[in-house]
């Protein structure tokens, strides 16, 4: 990695982790966002240590408080959003033309993406939630659906409006062609 990849890696990580503690709105994140980008940009590994790493810091610094025994489950959620950008960056990779100059359709598919990996995110959370304190899963779902709705329209919203701008501005920022496959990277 060059120089400005990992000043980039790095600019990119201290937001994800500013925003994250940053006192706000329950389940309003930019976290699951940025996890994604990283990994759509960087690769699936590095997405995935972003988001990991990320839940890990905010599960003692949230302004909500200690995340305790949830924290695992909230690393392995985000890990999986991180690593979700890198292969779905492989996805693209199949139509460069397509992807380079995003039509609706492909802002309504990386929407949907993203509501379906927050709506996971949130289904393991709430297990993570519901298994220590004897909660049975359902009723614990049951109890999160208007943060789990929240969480995913925001972030659906999110994705849909700002991705494909952010792959384009950071991808000239870095004087890299964001539709080349990451073995040519």
């Amino acid at each position: 990695m060059d120089c400005r990849r990992v000043a980039l890696l790095a600019v990119m990580t201290a937001l994800c982790v500013g925003i994250q503690i940053t006192p706000r709105p329950p389940n309003v994140e930019a976290t699951s966002f940025i996890s994604f980008l990283i990994g759509f940009l960087f690769g699936a590994s590095i997405g995935a240590i972003l988001g990991a790493l990320t839940m890990f810091i905010n599960g003692f610094l949230s302004p909500w408080g200690l995340a305790g025994i949830i924290m695992p489950f909230q690393m392995a959620g985000m890990a999986l959003i991180g690593f979700a950008g890198g292969v779905y960056r492989k996805v693209l990779g199949e139509n460069p033309q397509e992807a380079a100059n995003p039509k609706k359709v492909l802002k309504l598919e990386v929407s949907f993406l993203a509501a379906f990996l927050i709506l996971v995110y949130d289904i393991l959370t709430n297990i993570g939630w519901a298994l220590p304190s004897e909660t049975p899963i359902i009723a614990a779902l049951i109890q999160g659906v208007w943060y789990s709705v929240i969480h995913v329209v925001s972030n659906a919203v999110f994705f849909g409006g700002a991705f494909f701008i952010l792959v384009r501005i950071i991808s000239n920022l870095l004087g890299e062609n964001p539709w080349r496959s990451q073995k040519e990277a």
